[in-house]
């Protein structure tokens, strides 16, 4: 039975607030994301101190991905932690608008991320508590081509209310977006989510099905994943925010309009993407949608050094939706199928993300302080490098991996 079949037996009603709130939930999610930097810019911050400040928002994300995971498994109250992460977001957005100290800003990142770190498990749970685990890869698909379409018009209102209003107007929307999503939850009925399913335990079992913790060390393929995004997002995670500083420094165009086709452009890429990365699945397995999602960082990398203007906008930003929108169906997607059974689906998903978020974390100071150094065109070289040994990875161990994806 494929989802679409699945589906007709429930009340479609209740898929429609989850692809809505998919949709809101994508600028909560990354807050006032890339603007921070040219926001922080403008007001005499330089780029190696970003850098830093957004590398302790991603510690902090880290550090709780894998709580955050263990507790969505445990709880039957999964709309709450969405609830309480829209506001603590909403809270964080309205401190850095208040005053730009070093301190406060970095509370602020640490608040949003440890928000963050509960959404995307959150998310993944009620998907599977609602269509199970036989529907989960194809509405997984479309809930990323909604969160797509939400950072596109989230990111084409914030540099047009930026455009014409200023950066305070940006972090407005921001806060909308959560009240939006906070309302989109809410009309998700807490009966239909089957608290089994949503933690990967078949249908027909019990509590008696639940794994040990050490299911996520044993299972090989979940922790070559692991280091392989680790390594990818170590060059990916500060490509943006300083591709964006590089527009603002050279004086390209009006900053908060570049960032915001950055971000256009790749998510527009990225709900193509993402639809694709679901039939992909489907007919290939995951092992060959990762792999493409790898390759494309390298060729990014090289493109940037070259172009950080309004002509390499074009191919730069449209390799990031590539591998961004491959990866956020393909990821959550596999770990669901390695952990299906173990009862720790979610925690599984927090322990991948904490890997990933490790090279996320470290990319921003490590790219930030290479910029200010050795100039931004060396710094995007090196980035995209890291990717090569996710690449490696995938292919070394691709007989295993073919097999579990």
């Amino acid at each position: 039975m494929d989802n679409s079949q699945h589906l007709t037996v429930r009340d479609k009603k209740i898929i429609w607030p989850l692809q809505s709130l998919n949709f809101f939930m994508a600028d909560l999610q990354a807050g006032v994301g890339p603007f921070l930097g040219i926001f922080l810019l403008a007001h005499g911050w330089k780029s190696g101190l970003i850098g830093s400040v957004m590398t302790l928002g991603g510690v902090a994300g880290m550090i709780m991905t894998i709580p955050a995971g263990a507790l969505i498994d445990a709880t039957k109250r999964k709309r709450t932690y969405v609830v309480i992460s829209a506001i603590f977001t909403i809270v964080a957005s309205s401190i850095i608008l208040l005053t730009q100290e070093f301190w406060f800003v970095s509370i602020s990142q640490v608040a949003t991320a440890i928000a963050g770190s509960a959404i995307a498990p959150a998310m993944i749970a009620i998907t599977l508590g609602i269509v199970k685990q036989k529907g989960f890869n194809r509405q997984n698909g479309h809930n990323q081509a909604f969160n797509h379409a939400g950072n596109v018009v989230g990111s084409a209102l914030s540099g047009y209310l930026g455009y014409k209003f200023g950066m305070p107007a940006i972090f407005i929307l921001a806060a909308l977006f959560g009240v939006l999503s906070i309302i989109s939850v809410l009309l998700i009925p807490a009966k239909a989510i089957d608290d089994n399913a949503a933690r990967g335990i078949s249908e027909q079992g019990g509590s008696g099905q639940i794994s040990g913790f050490k299911v996520l060390f044993q299972c090989k393929p979940l922790l070559v994943l692991a280091a392989a995004l680790a390594l990818f997002h170590l060059g990916n995670g500060a490509m943006l925010p300083l591709y964006g500083l590089a527009a603002a420094e050279g004086h390209n165009s009006n900053p908060s309009i570049f960032v915001a086709m950055t971000i256009i452009i790749a998510q527009l890429v990225m709900i193509i993407t993402s639809l694709l990365a679901m039939r992909m699945a489907e007919k290939s397995g995951y092992w060959f949608v990762l792999l493409i999602s790898f390759i494309s960082l390298p060729i990014r990398g090289f493109i940037a050094s070259y172009l950080h203007s309004h002509i390499g906008i074009y191919p730069v930003q449209m390799l990031d939706g590539i591998g961004a929108g491959l990866q956020s169906v393909a990821v959550p997607g596999l770990v669901a199928h390695l952990l299906n059974g173990t009862g720790r689906v979610n925690i599984g998903q927090g322990a991948v993300m904490t890997v990933q978020g490790l090279g996320a974390a470290l990319s921003p100071a490590i790219g930030g302080w290479m910029a200010q150094g050795m100039g931004y065109d060396a710094t995007f070289l090196i980035l995209g490098s890291f990717a090569v040994g996710s690449i490696l990875l995938w292919i070394i161990f691709s007989k295993t991996l073919k097999e579990s994806c």
